[in-house]
């Protein structure tokens, strides 16, 4: 696919880098010299140097004959212009926006796609939001997403000493839990993938994703690790725009407390959230977390818009008896050095956005895609089509499907049925299929096998 990025920030470096992998003709659109230049050296793309909303950077862009365009500059009002532009100048066919002001966000369903010719809004800050928010009601979890509108959850977690199912087969998995149906999609093991089978025995250390129902997830959870205390009180370093989401969207359920080092910013906050508790301070501040008891906090979010700010507040917080401690990390470099160590997870607001836009970019009709291990490897929910003669998935059996090595079909929903994958489970047109492809690779395989012949149409 020919596709414009605009915008060459966090968001669309990491974008263009996963793009350009993929065998796609990128081309990168912003005002920053030095960035287009380093973007330039590092991959095989075409960079523009001028305003993302200005038509003649556009025409330079190639938008004349460009499948899609991806506006994700910092500003909203450049992303809607260029959208609006790529619909009436250009007739791109598809155009996504990244959108971060709830004004927007909040308008009614039509208006940014009658009004701007918006086909697709992805916001970075509610999707860090959300994955925050599955993070803390799964405080084991390493990694949580939802699939099917939340009915199917599939989870990594870290195997610990002690857990029931440790030194054990997989298969030993359904005599402990009878009732409940669970499926391991992958195991990482020192960093390489293993494709599970009855038989693999899982080891401390492994890295286990497992798909359930989102009810049975702490059941499974069990077998695997030993279960922490359930959360109570959640402790949030940075008032910007996710902090002040994640505390509106917890606020509910948890004991909040907020911290931010900017007056204005507490005033503002302790105005728009209700049961939240909002102090002014500094979230690297030793007496400030002794005064706030962080040895009873839970859960600790290092939010704010610096890096360091936030590796080092997650270390003191942990160091000062905080149970786990969250960091959000812009660099990609930073997150691989931190994960794993004093601070339990680090979240790349770049790679949680990555995956929206992907279900957007695949062949075949996928109605999510989602990046696991900071991008290393995919799980896809895809929506089957065709019939026996056009699908080569139609009518077979799960362990008559040519998948491709390194991939495997995890679940299938079926309207509200959620059925946990089996060899001996039949593919019907319309389900939508929860497949793990365990290296980027093979996902160009993955998608030819789910498209249609040209007899459907």
């Amino acid at each position: 696919m020919k596709i414009i990025i605009l915008g060459a920030g966090q968001v669309g470096s990491n974008l263009a880098a996963s793009l350009v992998a993929e065998n796609n003709d990128i081309t990168v659109v912003d005002l920053d010299a030095a960035r287009l230049s380093e973007l330039q050296d590092r991959f095989d793309l075409r960079t523009v140097r001028g305003h993302a909303a200005h038509p003649s950077t556009l025409k330079a862009a190639g938008a004349g004959d460009a499948d899609m365009l991806v506006a994700v500059t910092q500003s909203d009002e450049t992303n809607l212009v260029a959208c609006r532009l790529a619909a009436t100048l250009f007739n791109i066919p598809t155009r996504i926006a990244r959108i971060r002001s709830n004004d927007f966000l909040e308008s009614e369903g039509e208006f940014l796609s009658e009004h701007f010719g918006v086909d697709h809004i992805i916001s970075p800050e509610q999707e860090v939001t959300d994955t925050l928010r599955r993070l803390i009601e799964h405080p084991e979890a390493l990694q949580v997403l939802d699939f099917a509108g939340g009915k199917v959850r599939l989870v990594a977690v870290r195997a610990y000493h002690g857990g029931p199912l440790i030194g054990h087969e997989l298969q030993d998995l359904r005599r402990h839990m009878p009732d409940i149906d669970a499926r391991v999609a992958a195991i990482y093991r020192r960093d390489r993938g293993i494709v599970p089978k009855g038989i693999t025995v899982i080891e401390p250390g492994d890295e286990v994703f497992f798909l359930a129902r989102k009810q049975d997830i702490p059941v499974v959870m069990r077998e695997l690790r030993r279960m922490e205390r359930p959360v109570k009180r959640v402790m949030i370093a940075g008032g910007g725009n996710i902090g002040r989401r994640l505390a509106a969207a917890l606020e509910r359920n948890y004991e909040v407390k907020l911290i931010d080092h900017n007056k204005a910013t507490c005033a503002q906050l302790a105005e728009q959230l209700h049961r939240t508790l909002v102090l002014q301070g500094d979230a690297t501040d030793e007496e400030l977390f002794e005064q706030e008891n962080i040895e009873a906090i839970d859960v600790f979010c290092a939010l704010t818009n610096d890096d360091e700010d936030n590796i080092m507040s997650a270390l003191l917080a942990k160091r000062m008896g905080a149970q786990r401690v969250i960091a959000l990390i812009n660099r990609s470099a930073y997150v691989n050095l931190v994960q794993g160590g004093e601070i339990d997870i680090a979240i790349s607001p770049a790679q949680a956005t990555v995956g929206p836009l992907l279900s957007k970019i695949r062949r075949g009709d996928m109605a999510a895609v989602h990046s696991l291990r900071r991008g290393a490897a995919e799980v896809l929910e895809i929506v089957v089509h065709g019939d026996t003669k056009t699908s080569k998935v139609v009518g077979k059996r799960i362990g008559d499907v040519a998948l491709p090595d390194g991939a495997s079909i995890a679940a299938i929903i079926r309207g509200e049925e959620v059925l946990i994958a089996h060899h001996d489970t039949l593919i019907q047109a319309e389900d939508h299929l929860i497949v793990f492809a365990l290296n980027k690779r093979i996902i160009p395989k993955v998608e030819k096998l789910f498209q249609v012949g040209f007899g459907f149409f």
